[in-house]
């Protein structure tokens, strides 16, 4: 099925937020994109999908932000170019302390986009993201990558995923993430990282710091993308190399 196609059906609808009781037991999606039809056709895709249900639409990153905060999704599905405010954007801000003040856990944000785009695709999930896919994979694995984010997870489209690890392969050592770069994560990731630079496993980690093993899969994932690292191992080389611990156990 086209993203499109029969979006006059949906549009008919109306595409309103729904209560809590409404969407009970299901996942709860917000779609955020400046384009109606793309909208249309995303939520007519998930409405064949039983156990996730579409609660809000937004047309740009502002009104997404806030309608996120409002109706608190599963997951929020995002559009990268918009006006107003951009998804980069929109995902920061979503994904922060601020946003999640009192330990809530940051809802996962799985970005869309026209084009497999580098600057794109790293601004993205720098600031945050989940997962990404490019839109003309949406009509295959879109409810795939909802159900992906919503269990912990992540998830990057295959041409997305090759790319990024060729990337990495060819990095020169300067090219490596920096204390600039680590700034990125936040307090709670750095807990994370420390503790399984540390040796700890995801159970370990999540009775150390008092959060579920899927939350600490979270937590993981969103730190390797904000890296740029491949894997777990790769990530604890740069928790050592920037003194976010110590050889010693310190830190």
């Amino acid at each position: 099925m086209d993203i499109v196609q029969s979006w006059k059906t949906h549009e008919a609808a109306g595409g309103a937020a729904l209560t809590a009781g409404e969407s009970e037991g299901r996942l709860r999606v917000v779609l955020v994109d400046d384009e109606t039809l793309i909208r249309a056709g995303l939520a007519l895709l998930l409405e064949s999908e039983p156990d996730m249900v579409v609660v809000g639409e937004a047309g740009d990153g502002r009104a997404g932000v806030e309608m996120v905060a409002g109706l608190q999704p599963d997951v929020v599905v995002m559009d990268v170019r918009m006006p107003i405010m951009d998804g980069v954007t929109a995902t920061r801000i979503l994904t922060s302390e601020a946003f999640n003040a009192g330990g809530r856990e940051a809802i996962p944000v799985l970005i869309l986009t026209t084009f497999n785009e580098d600057e794109a695709v790293h601004a993205a999930l720098r600031a945050g993201a989940s997962g990404f896919i490019l839109k003309n994979s949406a009509p295959r694995i879109l409810a795939s990558a909802i159900r992906a984010l919503a269990g912990g997870a992540g998830w990057l489209d295959p041409s997305v995923t090759h790319k990024l690890l060729e990337e990495f392969s060819n990095r020169p050592e300067p090219l490596l993430p920096t204390p600039a770069e680590l700034d990125m994560l936040t307090r709670r990731e750095r807990e994370v990282l420390a503790a399984i630079a540390r040796g700890m496993n995801n159970a370990d980690v999540a009775g150390k710091l008092f959060m579920s093993e899927a939350t600490v899969k979270t937590h993981v994932h969103r730190i390797l993308m904000k890296l740029g690292v491949a894997d777990r191992a790769q990530a604890v080389a740069v928790a050592y190399r920037l003194g976010l611990v110590k050889p010693d156990g310190r830190g």
